[in-house]
């Protein structure tokens, strides 16, 4: 599985744009993922409204991507479905994972994002996206076609010291 290898977080991007089958594979992708008790607690909300852009970066300071991005895929957790109370954070995790190797695959570039678990993003993305009460933003996917020098590429990141066997 070379996308795994190669995936890198892809912060500015060409002004061509993802098409609209490109984005259903994205979230096709996503909704592959695993959860907890099958609750399949995500949900999605796709902007490719660059004035919404802007205001999602007074909300997170770090959202400056999205000055490039053609589009944002913000990976929601919808507690209503939850069976186990919190893996939402898991189930929408291991989503956003897919998402972002099969951007890869595609050859696009996207980034992470983080919305939660800190409050002010969480309220002020809920409050944009008109979210209701139950559903709480993750994080968002900046996805788009890689800039030059933004590829995705190898780079090792193994590290044995971080392995412990049997105990710490």
């Amino acid at each position: 599985m070379n996308e795994l290898n190669i995936r890198r977080s892809i912060r500015r991007f060409t002004n061509e744009p993802v098409t609209d089958a490109q984005m259903e594979q994205l979230l096709r992708a996503a909704m592959q993922a695993p959860s907890a008790g099958n609750a399949q607690t995500w949900d999605f909300v796709v902007v490719k409204n660059k004035a919404t852009f802007e205001k999602i970066i007074d909300i997170h300071p770090y959202a400056t991507p999205l000055q490039t991005a053609d589009a944002a895929i913000v990976v929601c957790g919808n507690t209503s479905r939850e069976r186990y109370d919190g893996f939402w954070v898991q189930d929408c995790s291991a989503a956003m994972q897919n998402l972002l190797l099969k951007a890869v695959e595609l050859g696009l570039g996207a980034v992470w994002l983080g919305i939660h678990p800190i409050a002010e993003r969480v309220e002020g993305l809920a409050a944009l996206l008109d979210l209701p009460k139950g559903v709480i933003p993750l994080g968002i996917a900046a996805v788009g076609h890689p800039a030059n020098g933004q590829q995705n590429q190898f780079v090792d990141r193994f590290h044995p010291e971080y392995i412990h066997k049997e105990k710490w």
